[in-house]
């Protein structure tokens, strides 16, 4: 179980002069702010440390996860990305929105990657509590940003490879 482990976010990808050519952009969630732009500052860090030029990083904010589809479309449509990276947190509460919250934002990022054909990350956290949370965006358990960061690169160089 993940949460047996210590820093989960240790990478081991090297920086590359094929990174400097793509664009990547980032819909963050500004509900849970202390988290998602932990991750999000995460992130980009990770991003400029391995070649990402910085003009060549869109950052854009929607209101909460349940969005962050839509955000994501919205970048796929218009500008030139090469991967999305999309940032959330969502926190178990006592009624099942919970459930169709996190259910409508896996679903809807997976079809935005399908329709256009690009990576769109998955960087959504779906935590029991604010403490889980807060363990993964930058505590114990390492910052999730970076992990989504890495995947979008990891996979652009998947498609470049193919």
């Amino acid at each position: 179980m993940a949460s047996n482990l210590k820093n989960l976010s240790e990478t081991n990808l090297e920086k590359s002069s094929q990174f400097k050519k793509w664009h990547i952009g980032l819909v963050v969630a500004d509900w849970n702010p202390s988290i998602t732009h932990a991750m999000r500052d995460a992130a980009l860090s990770f991003l400029k440390e391995k070649g990402i030029k910085n003009s060549h990083l869109h950052v854009h904010a929607v209101p909460g996860t349940f969005e962050l589809p839509l955000g994501a479309q919205y970048l796929a449509l218009q500008e030139k990305m090469d991967a999305i990276i999309s940032i959330g947190c969502v926190i178990q509460g006592e009624t099942r929105h919970f459930d169709f919250i996190c259910d409508a934002c896996a679903h809807g990022i997976t079809q935005v990657g399908l329709k256009f054909n690009m990576p769109v990350i998955f960087g959504v956290l779906t935590t029991q509590t604010l403490e889980q949370a807060q363990d993964r965006a930058g505590g114990k358990h390492g910052n999730k940003g970076i992990e989504a960061a890495e995947t979008a690169l990891k996979m652009l160089q998947l498609r470049d490879a193919i």
